[in-house]
């Protein structure tokens, strides 16, 4: 089991990539969480088998059919308190 905070940037706000993040994450089993951040990035916790994990980062590399994604900066980052993957509020 690995954790990663991840955060994402380029076109990835008003393109659909929090609702495509939310899915591929179920899909992948992975847990955690997703956000918008008020400079346009979004910011995810992410956590689960390693394989499962890295699937999920190497999916986000590309993102929904209208996203741009530039960078993805990853930290360890302790597991998520909640069960499965959710949306947060941005900030």
């Amino acid at each position: 089991m690995i954790s990663k905070r991840v955060r994402i940037r380029g076109r990835v706000q008003g393109v659909g990539y929090r609702d495509w993040m939310i899915g591929t994450a179920n899909r992948l089993g992975v847990q955690g969480w997703v956000r918008n951040r008020a400079d346009g990035s979004v910011e995810a916790l992410v956590s689960g088998e390693a394989a499962a994990v890295n699937a999920l980062l190497a999916e986000c590399r590309a993102g929904p059919a209208l996203a741009r994604v530039d960078s993805i900066a990853e930290d360890f980052a302790e597991p998520p308190e909640e069960p499965g993957f959710q949306r947060l509020p941005g900030l």
